[in-house]
């Protein structure tokens, strides 16, 4: 079996290896970190989350850093300043007994004096995120023409979130001699973009198959209709006593809404998203980790960089707009080779995305039943039995006032005594789920609008309909749609109306005022390598787009049916 101490790093780096009770390494590990230390080529490397790829590239960089140098030398970039708080943590362990490394980290949302400080003092590696890195290239206080190692973390998340200025901006004072590292989960096109115009002759080290899911996850999905998403909810975590993990959300108004009703419900529930402050966010993710939190409530840009390696689920409150964000949720169970359980809650409309999902993570996703009242109260008493089995009794303590209670309580029949406790414990809950309703739904491709015709209707006079030439046969879906809009800077604040998606072609309504601009930016795109012809039509579509954009600024206006994008 291969050891760190196979991979010939120095004795100081072994020793805080030693104290994080490092031993053998993932397989990550095991094939980077010799890579590193022995070439010079770019390398992209693709593993699942909680793999351990910051120590795969993090351990021999800093075994060739020059230590007592206030050079800058190497330079972290990724995507969140959650991902680079973590980052710069885990490197600073490493370095813990490596004299003379400095490590700094540098994101928006802090004061940048404080960050300009320890730059000026001196420091060997920068971990941040692009926006700041750029704003203290152009300060004239990051100087990054020694840069020995670029590394870009999540490089894909990076680009998604609008920052090929800000990399390009920042490539351009990094020597070309500097080596490049791309760490990814996935592999999607981006990834292979990034290495065509970033990296020279890269070489991809792959663990497992590309953006398959997690090996010990497994995936169920349950079926609501929108009106009763909390109440599955609820439903579903009183269904899993003792869960821990994170709940997933689109937007960070969703998430701070769901967070607040959990909270109002009496659930140990916290909210994760933007504009949490850094300080409390680093209170949150301490309760969280201590498990004084069971619930964190998050979005997907807020959960990276989260470190906790015994969730037991992670849910799905909305499936995200992007697939491959699938498999960055799901990894955040399973990790260190544990077992953890991935969860969607979807709408009738959204069946069929589950099979697409099935066929990226090369897994089945189960369809499960959203328990009943009865079910509920069934698991919460197990539970809480097998708990009273467990318990050492010599732990229960020996105090005088307990023989005084068994004594009071032998007077009473012993079944009798059970359903007493029994019913005293749970009447509250029992209660809460008397002649509790059925709330699965059925796969439908019209969801809430069930036996509604798919007919094309005449066009409303608060809209235009258009026609797009992609449908079902081209895997043309509505979040596709939202996404040709959104990833559309001119398009911004387009609002969309009813959606209809056929097998050859799709029609969707916008608002007057946005048709010419729609259309001009639209047939300028493309949709997966083929032009996109779009026209006005005369028919409008037969249900309404229900997705919100992933900027969650969107807004549904009752009278006329639009979803503005972002």
């Amino acid at each position: 079996m291969t050891t760190f101490k196979d991979f010939g790093l120095n004795s100081e780096i072994m020793q805080a290896l030693d104290d994080l009770g490092f031993t053998a390494p993932y397989p990550i590990q095991e094939k980077v970190i010799p890579f590193i230390l022995k070439s010079k080529n770019d390398l992209i490397a693709l593993a699942q989350t909680g793999t351990g790829k910051t120590a795969a590239y993090g351990l021999p960089i800093l075994n060739q850093i020059k230590a007592n140098e206030k050079d800058l030398q190497a330079i972290i970039l990724c995507p969140t300043r959650e991902l680079c708080l973590q980052i710069s943590q885990d490197i600073k362990k490493f370095a813990k007994y490596s004299r003379g490394i400095a490590i700094t980290a540098v994101y928006g949302g802090e004061r940048i004096d404080f960050q300009i400080k320890s730059l000026r003092s001196g420091t060997n590696i920068v971990v941040g995120t692009p926006g700041r890195v750029h704003d203290l290239i152009r300060r004239n206080v990051l100087k990054l023409q020694l840069i020995k190692w670029l590394v870009l973390d999540e490089a894909d998340e990076m680009l998604d979130m609008g920052f090929k200025d800000d990399l390009d901006a920042i490539l351009k004072q990094i020597p070309k001699t500097r080596q490049t590292l791309l760490i990814s989960a996935t592999m999607p096109k981006s990834v292979n973009s990034i290495a065509k115009q970033y990296m020279t002759d890269a070489r991809e080290i792959s663990i497992g198959e590309k953006n398959i899911g997690a090996e010990k996850v497994t995936h169920e999905y349950y079926i609501v209709q929108a009106r009763d998403r909390f109440d599955a909810l609820k439903r579903i975590l009183d269904s899993l006593p003792g869960v821990y993990g994170i709940l997933f959300c689109r937007t960070r108004r969703e998430t701070q809404e769901v967070a607040d009703k959990l909270k109002q419900a009496n659930y140990d529930t916290e909210a994760l998203h933007g504009e949490i402050s850094q300080v409390l966010r680093t209170r949150i993710m301490d309760r969280f980790k201590r498990k004084q939190v069971r619930l964190l409530v998050a979005t997907d840009v807020a959960a990276r960089g989260i470190d906790v390696s015994n969730l037991s689920h992670v849910i799905n409150y909305n499936l995200p707009d992007q697939n491959d964000s699938y498999t960055h949720r799901s990894g955040r169970t399973g990790r260190a080779e544990k077992s953890g359980i991935s969860i969607s809650i979807i709408s009738p409309r959204e069946a069929g995305t589950i099979k697409r999902l099935e066929c990226l993570i090369g897994k089945k996703i189960e369809y499960k039943k959203i328990p009943n009242g009865e079910d509920v109260c069934r698991k919460q008493i197990d539970n809480f039995i097998k708990e009273i089995e467990e318990t050492d009794i010599k732990e229960a303590g020996n105090e005088q006032y307990f023989q005084e209670f068994t004594e009071r309580l032998k007077k009473i029949n012993k079944e009798d005594l059970i359903k007493l406790f029994l019913a005293n414990k749970f009447s509250l809950l029992m209660g809460s789920y008397k002649n509790a309703r059925d709330l699965n739904a059925s796969a439908s491709p019209y969801g809430a609008r069930e036996g509604a015709k798919a007919g094309a209707r005449i066009a409303s006079e608060n809209g235009v309909s258009l026609k797009i030439n992609f449908g079902k046969k081209h895997k043309f879906e509505i979040k596709e749609l939202f996404a040709l809009v959104n990833s559309n800077k001119n398009l911004k604040g387009v609002e969309i109306g009813r959606i209809n998606v056929m097998p050859e072609y799709s029609i969707f309504s916008v608002e007057k005022k946005d048709v010419d601009r729609v259309m001009r930016y639209l047939q300028a795109a493309n949709f997966r390598g083929k032009d996109i012809n779009i026209r006005k039509s005369n028919i409008t579509a037969s249900y309404r787009g229900n997705r919100s954009s992933r900027s969650g600024r969107g807004f549904n206006r009752k009278k006329q049916g639009f979803r503005r994008a972002r």
